[in-house]
């Protein structure tokens, strides 16, 4: 028997992401309704049906509505998606449960470490909502303008049900979107938050020109963080030779559309930090996740040089050049 799918969503985030998982939702006849916490953002987004700012040149919907009232959006919405960065989901969902009362199962598409709290977006949630609200986490390699483009992508969705799981599933899947699932909500999700500090050390390489050979053994030393923290903290091994860890690896530090990249790009061509931040049309969420998994390494005891060597360069005023010829010569060691 084929899954329901569900058929009234709500989007809280009007975001690239946000804007996407609403045109994605909307494009199976699925209701939705996108939520802008800015009102004059809502009003621009429903007068021009096109996301100006995040995800340029994208017509919205007709099932898409826009609305700055997040009590309407959730109205009678039977799944709620999470498209806000790691770092605002506690202040954006402590709005939102203050104002309604959310029973409804809640995914997140977010890709970061709560600085402080070293937690992931679910356990954010889990902590903000009612404890018997199921929550999801949605990842892996997905730039937001190539997907809304209609270029073929796959994607995880990772939740302890395994029957919410199939039915986001049921309700996502499309030929050109096309959505597995995964039990495993903590590999998921800390390889999605890991992978942006790794993309912008390849996008310090990539702006220092060093080449496909330097760039191809920080991906695979990467990915050995990655699965090294994530056992540490009870994800399963496996996980991370899958879409939301090699697959979502690949993908960001590759494309120059990957705003973690672009920073890094810009880092290592000798930007300042600061105006990297400024400059950008979005949150990159490897900035402040670089602290939050060096800390969560610290306290499982697991060695991560590449990730201390990103947060020399952008917290400790340490040069790439500098950072690089380091980790090149650490003691030598068996692979």
């Amino acid at each position: 028997m084929a899954m329901q799918s569900f058929e009234k969503a709500a989007v809280i985030g009007a975001g690239a992401m946000g804007t996407l998982c609403a045109m994605l939702l909307a494009n199976r006849g699925v209701r939705v309704a996108l939520w802008a916490r800015n009102a004059e953002f809502a009003a621009d987004l429903t007068n021009h049906r096109e996301n100006r700012r995040y995800l340029p040149g994208h017509n919205l919907h007709d099932n898409i509505a826009v609305t700055g009232d997040v009590a309407s959006a959730l109205d009678d919405a039977e799944v709620v998606l999470s498209a806000v960065p790691s770092q605002f989901i506690r202040d954006t969902w402590n709005l939102v449960s203050q104002q309604c009362d959310v029973r409804q199962p809640v995914v997140s598409v977010a890709k970061g470490i709560e600085v402080g709290t070293l937690l992931r977006p679910t356990q954010i949630l889990a902590d903000v909502l009612d404890a018997d609200v199921p929550v999801m986490a949605l990842s892996g390699p997905c730039i937001a303008s190539e997907v809304a483009s209609g270029l073929p992508t796959a994607a995880v969705v990772a939740c302890a049900d395994v029957c919410v799981a199939k039915r986001l599933q049921a309700t996502l899947s499309s030929s050109l979107f096309r959505v597995y699932t995964n039990g495993d909500v903590v590999g998921v999700e800390l390889g999605g938050a890991v992978k942006n500090v790794i993309s912008i050390a390849a996008g310090i390489g990539d702006g220092m020109e060093m080449g496909c050979n330097a760039k191809a053994g920080l991906v695979t030393r990467g990915l050995v963080e990655i699965t090294r923290l994530g056992v540490a903290v009870g994800a399963r091994a496996e996980t991370f030779a899958g879409l939301a860890g090699v697959g979502d690896l690949m993908t960001t530090c590759m494309s120059p559309r990957s705003r973690n990249h672009a920073a890094g790009v810009r880092i290592g061509q000798g930007m300042a930090i600061d105006e990297v931040i400024l400059t950008s049309h979005g949150v990159i969420e490897g900035i402040e996740s670089t602290r939050s998994v060096l800390a969560l390494a610290k306290r499982h005891g697991v060695e991560m040089p590449i990730t201390r060597a990103v947060f020399s360069v952008l917290f400790e005023n340490q040069s790439p050049r500098s950072a690089i010829h380091e980790l090149m010569t650490r003691q030598l060691k068996a692979e």
